[in-house]
């Protein structure tokens, strides 16, 4: 059962993300200034983790610890997404919202609930007054924690540089992380919240667990069904669905996980799909739109062989 501490947290974090959330809401509808709501998604999950750590002030090393790793996270994926959106100029991800009130309110409420949800066992661990020893699971968390970390600051490097250059707006970035997979800055988001999770659970009792397992799974159908991988790879195909370079390296490339296109590209399409999230929903462009494709998958699938 949840504690009354666990739930006087909870409702606190999620009355001071409302707050946080409503305040740059208000900030880009007024002002027309679309540019801070990345950062007020990002910085976000510090208010909460030192919020916490603080208020309940007891200041164990498994609640410093992890409160360190979400600071530091969001931290530098905050300053990251304010550098590029003031660099570029523009977030093409907003266009369609811009002027539309309810649109932007939408994108603000899922925001606010993933800064919420993402950090939920930093926010148990930090309600508990349980303390024991650092264990295997947190040391496997904090491990995946890093290397969630890792890949995806390699991966926004890797992009920020390869869009610096005027020709890169006419190609598919695939330097670095990205020969390996066509959404690696994801990958590493997915993996780190699983390690939240993975290094909570040594304090974790009854429906705490239920509780806490809410941010990594929300995380993971967001990226993998809503707003992540699905809305870019209809992107991408898009615009370069004619270019035999571009199906070539759709075909050999990992959607997620980072794999040598050697070994990617020779996989059977239901190994694909079952262990390594190659969804149908990636290609529904390509489906519909590209010629002698009227087939449906099987047409795909013989347009992308022939493309190699």
């Amino acid at each position: 059962m949840l504690t009354d501490t666990d739930k006087e947290f909870l409702y606190l974090t999620a009355v001071v993300t409302v707050g946080y959330q409503l305040f740059f809401f208000i900030i880009a509808v007024v002002l027309k200034f679309d540019r801070v709501i990345d950062f007020a998604g990002s910085s976000n999950f510090t208010i909460i983790a030192l919020l916490t750590l603080m208020k309940k002030g007891s200041w164990h090393l498994r609640q410093v610890v992890l409160t360190l790793l979400m600071v530091i996270w969001s931290s530098r994926l905050a300053l990251y997404l304010l550098i590029r959106i003031l660099r570029w100029g523009e977030d093409k991800r907003h266009d369609k919202m811009r002027n539309n009130v309810g649109s932007i309110a939408v994108y603000f409420i899922v925001q606010g609930f993933w800064a919420w949800a993402v950090t939920l066992p930093i926010t148990v661990v930090n309600a508990s007054d349980k303390d024991p020893s650092i264990q295997a699971e947190d040391i496997i968390g904090w491990i995946m924690w890093f290397v969630g970390t890792v890949v995806e600051f390699l991966a926004d490097k890797d992009k920020f540089s390869f869009k610096n250059f005027p020709e890169s707006k006419e190609k598919w970035c695939d330097v670095g992380l990205w020969k390996y997979s066509r959404h690696p800055n994801y990958f590493g988001d997915i993996l780190l919240s699983w390690g939240y999770f993975v290094a909570s659970i040594p304090v974790l009792e009854g429906s705490e667990w239920l509780v806490v397992l809410i941010g990594p799974i929300f995380l993971t159908l967001l990226l993998l069904f809503v707003s992540g991988l699905p809305i870019l790879e209809v992107s991408a195909d898009k615009k370069f669905s004619n270019v035999d370079a571009y199906m070539i390296y759709k075909k050999s490339t990992s959607p997620l996980i980072p794999l040598p296109p050697a070994v990617y590209g020779n996989l059977p399409h239901w190994f694909k799909a079952v262990f390594l999230f190659e969804f149908p929903v990636y290609s529904r462009y390509l489906y519909r739109n590209r010629p002698g494709n009227s087939q449906g998958e099987e047409g795909v699938n013989r347009s992308l062989v022939s493309a190699s």
